[in-house]
């Protein structure tokens, strides 16, 4: 990759920055003013600004640290274990004049990550999957294939490359099939079922885990995978002291109409042609502590929405981990579910 598609002028938005991110498939972007270094833009900083009340449409340089990380361009072998100590992903490597020369980036592919994140995993995978109709007439949602898996096991791969190794499924819909499946599956992780008798939502489901869950843990839907960094979640989480904090997706939306406003009188106001949208939405996973599940009502049906609105309206601290659109890929329904299958295929 040429440094090139890393630069970026300090007058543009936190948004163009974000698209940039996704664009390259990197962490990081840098100020650098005819490669002189100034600042660096990462996807955590966004992050920060974000969870702070930060604008989309605020300038980049309202968000970039202006006192990056670097070494010099003869101290190249000592990059990776610098990035390991700094905890970063990419470092500038500069010349004698301060000029960039180089971006080191942390490969893990050679360099061995200890697994460090060793939360339980609760699954929701009781639904009928309604809106993936006919496939869910003959598979239950969780063991619809994506690509050469299906889609629970990509879910539990993710969490496994983390340190993950406890998995429990709450289980309804066709629940002989998954058990089935897992059972003859080769695995170095451990999976438990958890068998409703009856449907109970998202949330009531977690009251079958009474006396189970002892950790905070990851709960997810059946049909999100999430690009992200697991253990940053969790930091994220423990830091902020909150009792349940949900991953949500940003979502840039233009409504491909001209929108009318109007006043009291039932006359035009204003006339916005093609307006856009910004806003974060539920992506279907979370952490939870386990003093949700220890005082939730055992076999009453609810949403997990209904959970958290619950806590919010008693002042507990539920908080928020934003993560890019791009970083969300949900099956929830046809369309979508091809859309992950070309996204896997592609990479």
């Amino acid at each position: 990759m040429l440094i090139d598609q890393l630069l970026i002028s300090e007058e543009i938005s936190v948004l163009d920055a974000m698209n940039q991110l996704e664009k390259t498939g990197r962490q990081i972007l840098v100020i650098a003013p005819e490669l002189k270094l100034k600042g660096v833009v990462t996807d955590a900083d966004i992050r920060r600004h974000i969870i702070h009340g930060g604008s989309l449409e605020d300038k980049i340089s309202k968000v970039a640290n202006y006192n990056p990380k670097y070494l010099g361009i003869a101290q190249k072998a000592d990059a990776t274990e610098y990035m390991i100590k700094k905890s970063i992903s990419a470092l500038p490597l500069l010349d004698n004049e301060g000029k960039i020369v180089e971006i080191a980036f942390y490969d893990e592919n050679t360099v061995k990550v200890q697994k460090s994140l060793d939360l339980p995993v609760v699954i929701m995978a009781g639904g009928l999957g309604t809106r993936l109709y006919p496939y869910t007439k003959i598979l239950p949602k969780p063991l619809i294939p994506v690509g050469e898996k299906p889609i629970i096991e990509h879910i539990i791969d993710r969490f496994h490359s983390f340190g993950c190794s406890q998995f429990d499924l709450v289980v309804n819909h066709k629940k002989h099939m998954i058990k089935a499946y897992f059972n003859e599956l080769c695995k170095d992780y451990n999976v438990d079922f958890v068998e409703e008798e009856t449907f109970l939502g998202t949330g009531g489901g977690l009251s079958l885990l009474k006396g189970k869950i002892d950790t905070p843990f990851f709960l997810t839907n059946c049909d999100v995978l999430i690009d992200a960094d697991y253990n940053d979640i969790y930091k994220f989480h423990k830091q902020q002291g909150n009792i349940i904090t949900v991953v949500c997706a940003f979502k840039h939306v233009t409504i491909p109409y001209g929108v009318f406003t109007l006043n009291e009188d039932g006359e035009i106001k204003d006339i916005t042609e093609k307006p856009t949208m910004n806003f974060l939405t539920n992506t279907g996973m979370y952490i939870v502590d386990k003093r949700v599940v220890d005082e939730l009502e055992e076999n009453k049906k609810c949403g997990f929405p209904d959970i958290i609105e619950k806590y919010r309206s008693l002042g507990e601290k539920v908080g928020v981990y934003p993560v890019s659109e791009n970083s969300w890929m949900d099956m929830g329904q046809l369309e979508e579910l091809e859309d992950m299958r070309r996204r896997l295929e592609n990479r």
